[in-house]
């Protein structure tokens, strides 16, 4: 089955979304992404136990640190899914682009081209 998402959808494959740090999606936004999204297993159904909370946990710390400095919360997304869901992953991957397309670019960006 080839599931059709939007091509300016960037995925990076980890062995489990728990691995998913902080850092990461913070440089992903600072390099210029205009949102991240993570995808996880559905909660209770984590493959490497905890992982998927992990990232959840971590997700809601972005989210936090993103409205303190006033880029927006909405910009980073936690979905749970299994990986029997690709439909599904395609439909995420078109309403996360289609939330982040209304917001516009993300400052950080245009920040960064100022700054150089």
């Amino acid at each position: 089955m080839r599931l059709s998402y939007p091509t300016n959808v960037r995925i990076v494959k980890l062995p489990c979304s728990g691995r998913v740090d902080v850092i990461h999606m913070m440089k992903a936004l600072e390099n210029g992404a205009d949102g991240v999204y993570v995808a996880g297993c559905l909660e209770g159904d984590c493959h490497y136990q905890v992982g998927n909370l992990r990232a959840k946990k971590r997700v809601a710390y972005v989210k936090e640190i993103l409205d303190k400095i006033g880029v927006g919360s909405e910009r980073v997304a936690m979905y749970n899914l299994s990986a029997g869901q690709g439909p599904r992953f395609a439909e995420i991957a078109r309403e996360f682009t289609e939330i982040i397309r209304k917001l516009g670019p993300s400052p950080l960006r245009t920040a960064k081209k100022k700054a150089a």
